[in-house]
């Protein structure tokens, strides 16, 4: 009996040792943070300036996007991250695995340890810059907007896939897709000093009204496909301007064009910077107000 006890006295004593060993190894400082940015011009940060050496006029890679200040705010508290950026002006869910404006295809930037993905994709899938230049040019209204919320279900189901290829490549990453909130206001303008594309003869009543529904159908056809991939295992947060797809969040509310003299989005003079590709897309305060609202919902070490 007096053996048995001294056995179970050692064994007590072993299993003690042990613990804190254990506890010390999770303890350790995690590895660096593999961080991918892809899609499109709005994830690119097309319209905030200070384009990465190569990517002016191409696919317009700004240091002012959301994704590279996330990782900078990061790096900046001490975190180690991995940062690829492969965004690209023009780049839609079609084009992603395929070579595009003389670059690699961006699913090759997608490995085993990728951790987290950034994702901004889908405008170009429903050809939201022809319907913007459509309204900006001529007419938006009637039959050109009717035709842009025709596409809309397609390019949910393609979406839905993508979400799911993007985990077979990276089984462990959470992946962040991006809204694209509302660009003009739906309403009559703001007072202040107003950019030009504001003037009635550009954007009629009748064009903002149904150029804004256009961005609530786009907004809630992203919602409804991260959602849908969320119910097939896929590790996908949705993270808008809008909070419901009809309501802005506080943060962007009485921020779109024409609707105060403080706007986050480009009007008309991106036309004599970038040219026609940055109009109607974030600017610098606007791709920063992004960052925030993604810190603010995403949990990141």
């Amino acid at each position: 009996m007096l053996v048995m006890k001294r056995i179970m006295t050692v064994l007590a004593i072993g299993t003690l040792c042990v613990l804190p060993a254990a506890n010390a190894a999770s303890a350790e400082p995690a590895g660096p943070l593999n961080i991918v940015a892809m899609g499109d011009s709005y994830g690119s940060g097309t319209g905030a300036g200070d384009y990465a050496p190569g990517t002016n006029g191409t696919c317009f890679r700004s240091a002012n996007s959301y994704s590279q200040v996330i990782v900078n705010r990061l790096r900046e508290r001490g975190s180690q991250v991995n940062f690829t950026n492969v965004t690209c002006s023009g780049a839609g869910i079609s084009t992603l695995r395929d070579t595009f404006k003389g670059e690699p295809a961006q699913f090759d930037a997608l490995k085993a340890d990728t951790d987290l993905v950034f994702l901004s994709v889908g405008a170009t899938d429903v050809d939201f810059a022809g319907y913007g230049l459509t309204c900006v040019l001529s007419d938006c209204s009637g039959r050109p907007t009717q035709t842009i919320n025709e596409a809309m279900p397609r390019m949910g189901e393609r979406l839905t896939g993508l979400l799911n290829d993007i985990k077979e490549r990276s089984p462990k990453a959470r992946i962040v897709l991006t809204g694209y909130g509302q660009q003009v206001t739906p309403g009559p303008n703001g007072s202040g000093r107003l950019d030009l594309l504001c003037g009635s003869t550009i954007f009629t009543a009748a064009e903002r009204a149904q150029g804004g529904q256009v961005m609530r159908n786009i907004d809630r056809t992203l919602r409804q496909a991260a959602a849908s991939a969320g119910e097939q295992g896929v590790d996908v947060r949705f993270v808008s301007p809008f909070t419901d797809s009809e309501r802005l969040h506080p943060s962007f509310e009485g921020r779109s064009l024409c609707e105060g003299d403080a706007p986050f989005y480009r009007g008309y003079d991106a036309l004599s910077q970038e040219g026609a590709e940055a109009v109607l897309h974030l600017n610098r305060a606007g791709q920063a107000a992004l960052a925030d609202l993604v810190q603010d919902e995403v949990s990141l070490r």
